[in-house]
């Protein structure tokens, strides 16, 4: 299923992730290829003035978020990782990811046999690249959801699965309370994460941890020791 856009606010959105990135093999996850930009700063500066003097990607809004679609993070290369060594996870699952961004996750999660898949994210240049990178592993993503889900359960889904959304306190209040609700109603709700500020520990088992490598730019270190939570 294609986001919600029109489909030339699409074409220029993969036009745009094309000429700024580059498809290669995801660090940690070399069976995923993904389109990624060379280095965090130039990526972030490259924006067009809109008429009002905004700034913004033509085309597709004023102002879309910082493009965390274009990098690796390290909880979704830990949660990538976790499911392609654990296929049992999500084979034969319906699965959901939360603010896919890169859609990493999302597809491992369809080359580890999920029965179907979401990518949900609020950015249109992260529908553009899920579908870019989709195409280049290809796997098919059920749905891309050009939308903010974190008020719902889980969209049905059997296996939910969130990474690198605990960096900022509303937005870790809300993913876990849209996780809680998920796992309420039976939904297996697995967490990549490096251990940021508003990770719920107390409430969460590491089921894999790993060292993670970390992109210049982005983190503090080379590697991050990153783990897999399952939430209680």
């Amino acid at each position: 299923m294609t986001p919600d856009a029109g489909d030339g606010a699409a074409d220029e959105g993969a036009a745009f992730i094309q000429a700024n990135t580059r498809l290669r093999p995801t660090p940690f996850v070399p069976e995923v290829a993904l389109h990624l930009a060379d280095e965090a700063l130039s990526l972030w500066e490259i924006t067009y003035p809109l008429p009002d003097g905004r700034r913004g990607v033509r085309g597709l809004g004023d102002g879309p978020p910082l493009p965390f679609w274009a990098f690796v993070w390290a909880g979704g290369q830990a949660l990538a990782r976790y499911v392609l060594d654990q296929p049992p996870i999500v084979a034969g699952w319906r699965v959901l990811d939360l603010g896919s961004g890169s859609g990493l996750v999302a597809i491992a999660a369809a080359k580890a046999g999920a029965v179907s898949v979401t990518a949900s994210d609020v950015d249109p240049l992260a529908a553009a690249s899920i579908r870019l990178n989709a195409a280049a592993n290809g796997v098919d993503i059920d749905n891309i959801a050009l939308a903010d889900l974190l008020d719902g359960d889980g969209d049905g889904a059997t296996a939910v699965l969130a990474a690198d959304l605990f960096y900022e306190q509303r937005l870790a209040e809300r993913t876990i309370a849209c996780l809680d609700r998920a796992l309420a109603r039976g939904a297996e709700v697995l967490i990549g994460d490096l251990g940021r500020a508003y990770l719920p520990r107390q409430r969460l088992e590491a089921v894999a941890t790993y060292d993670v490598p970390c992109m210049p730019g982005l983190e503090d270190v080379d590697a991050k020791r990153t783990s897999v939570w399952r939430l209680r």
